[in-house]
């Protein structure tokens, strides 16, 4: 297990995450440069990716000082100790799972479980979850996020699913902390073509967007 901690001004300065999923190991390994010479600081490796465990290994003996590199898709306690072992700085869930929570708290690792509705997001939250994914995100709209956040603008959300150039200012300017985003920000023509100057620019984008309402 790897001893870097997960850096909270890491994450505040591009509050992104970058999902990652069923990409193989060798074309990850050419991802992360330039993911990270984009600017982009927050990393996600799904565990139902072939071979997670030792994408998310070699990523953090390598990047793990440059990247917050966190395991998604962890839904059990199984799961969590497969990640944990080998070097996820953070966990992300598609459901709400109270195990994998409270095992996450308790070891100080960043925990960003799933939920739907505002009792499940407020559920996530009284646990202790760092932030609260809310997924699916773009079938609930940004609306949704400004709704939620009125009651319970104390509670961290990160839309997820669906969150694209052309939306995401939109869930920002309703309140979102944070957002995952996978296939909209690993574009498969590009990375099929293998340009990674094509990548590395469409990355940026997202990071443009962002800063225009920081």
């Amino acid at each position: 297990m790897n001893n870097q901690a997960f850096s909270w001004d890491s994450f505040s300065a591009v509050p992104i995450v970058g999902i990652i999923r069923n990409l193989s190991f060798e074309i990850v390994e050419k991802i992360l440069p330039v993911y990270i010479s984009s600017g982009l600081t927050n990393i996600e490796i799904t565990m139902n990716t072939p071979f997670a465990d030792e994408i998310i290994k070699f990523a953090t003996q390598k990047y793990k000082v440059q990247l917050n590199i966190g395991a998604g898709t962890v839904c059990n306690s199984k799961d969590l100790k497969l990640a944990l072992d080998a070097g996820a700085q953070f966990i992300v869930t598609p459901i709400l799972d109270a195990e994998v929570v409270k095992t996450c708290v308790s070891s100080n690792i960043p925990v960003f479980p799933g939920a739907y509705t505002p009792t499940e997001i407020y559920q996530a939250w009284k646990l202790g979850a760092s932030m609260v994914k809310v997924y699916p995100a773009t079938s609930l709209g940004a609306e949704y996020i400004l709704d939620v956040k009125a009651p319970l603008n104390q509670i961290k959300l990160m839309p997820t699913g669906g969150i694209n150039l052309d939306n995401i200012q939109a869930f920002m300017k309703a309140g979102a902390d944070g957002f995952g985003i996978g296939s909209q920000l690993f574009d498969k023509n590009l990375i099929n073509n293998e340009d990674w100057k094509g990548l590395e620019l469409h990355f940026k984008k997202y990071i443009d967007k962002i800063s225009l309402n920081s």
